[in-house]
């Protein structure tokens, strides 16, 4: 299959998932940017969209490339409580820049907000609201194809971020940050998704803090909820790009090794191709990553759906299907590796006979 060619006119994102289409999201940056030095851990704010342009948009060009749909805009915790008088010049780069890149492809762009750093001490709705309004008027200006709410521990809030999104006339998405648990008021995935869908967004799901496999299970509720109260959403999963079984409620962020001892936990592109597979198998149409979903995991999911989507991603030009360039190798052994079945079975040796397979959450 070869890659595809340039873009026609580009369809909106509800026309894309109504039709059937499989649209396929970006993944990590502030892991990514912070790892390649651009970002300070801690407050994870963007400043790099004004500081350091050409590193964000490298790495918008590298989602692209691997086949993302969907440029984001960078704009996590991009709200005047967490960035003060920086706030509005901020947004207004990141549209810039994911604009800019989604140009060159068939991409659209989707403006980003996050749940807020006052909601679990005030819960002022009102407060809380105009942060949301205040991004919100930026990607109006900027012209985003749609937007998302993402990274919400908390149903309330989140149904006020689409409250507030649904002011504009651009399609919503939601996710929370949320397992199989439900989220931090123990309101169950599925009743928020219920809960979600009735604020008026149209995309739901889940976003970061769980590793594939419990975003699914997740996924798998929250689709359940809504059968159960008649209601009809379109599915959007963005999980982690680690392996993350022995996490409790709050995810990754109580393991031991958060932020900066994840590496060990990577999954493998195989395992992607796996993830990306049971999400489709599931009925999730928009499907991609967040925090260390690298270009080659996204990469990984367009080339596992490839027969759906009739293409491969401009990056499939340097890499062949399950290992098949191995079978160029000078050693037997190793163009022995060049087969589906070897990837699928392996079982990766993490190389550090001290340490456990799983770790204990501080919390």
């Amino acid at each position: 299959m070869a890659p595809a060619g340039r873009p026609g006119a580009k369809k909106g994102i509800l026309e894309r998932l109504e039709s059937g289409e499989v649209v396929i999201g970006d993944g990590s940056f502030l892991i990514t940017l912070e790892k390649r030095g651009y970002v300070k851990a801690g407050l994870w704010t963007p400043e790099a969209v004004i500081e350091h342009p050409d590193a964000v948009r490298q790495l918008h060009m590298e989602f692209l490339r691997a086949g993302s749909n969907v440029m984001q805009t960078f704009t996590f915790s991009a709200s005047e409580d967490n960035m003060e008088s920086k706030w509005e010049d901020v947004n207004a780069a990141a549209c810039d820049l994911a604009r800019e890149v989604a140009g060159k492809g068939d991409a659209l762009v989707a403006g980003g907000i996050c749940q807020t750093s006052i909601y679990k001490y005030h819960k002022d709705e009102a407060r809380i609201k105009k942060l949301f309004r205040q991004q919100l008027e930026v990607f109006a200006w900027k012209n985003v194809d749609f937007l998302i709410a993402e990274y919400f521990e908390h149903v309330e809030e989140a149904v006020w971020a689409v409250e507030v999104l649904k002011e504009s006339d651009r399609p919503v998405a939601v996710t929370m940050c949320i397992g199989p648990e439900g989220d931090m008021h123990d309101i169950t995935p599925g009743e928020c998704a219920v809960r979600l869908v009735k604020a008026g967004a149209s995309i739901v799901g889940v976003n970061c803090r769980f590793g594939p496999d419990t975003s699914l299970k997740t996924m798998e509720l929250m689709k359940e909820g809504l059968e159960r109260a008649g209601l009809k959403a379109h599915l959007m999963v963005q999980p982690l790009g680690f392996h993350t079984p022995d996490c409790g409620k709050e995810g990754f962020v109580d393991l031991p090794e958060y932020p900066f001892g994840l590496e060990s936990r990577v999954a493998t592109r195989w395992d992607i191709q796996k993830y990306a597979r049971e999400a489709y198998n599931l009925g999730v149409r928009y499907i991609g990553g967040c925090c260390g979903f690298e270009p080659y995991h996204i990469r990984a999911i367009a080339e596992e759906l490839a027969p759906e989507r009739g293409f491969l991603p401009p990056a499939s030009e340097k890499h062949g299907s399950w290992g098949s360039g191995l079978d160029m190798h000078t050693k037997p052994w190793i163009r022995a590796r060049a087969r589906r079945e070897y990837w699928e079975n392996l079982l990766p040796a993490s190389g550090r006979p001290f340490c456990p397979s799983l770790s204990k959450p501080d919390f």
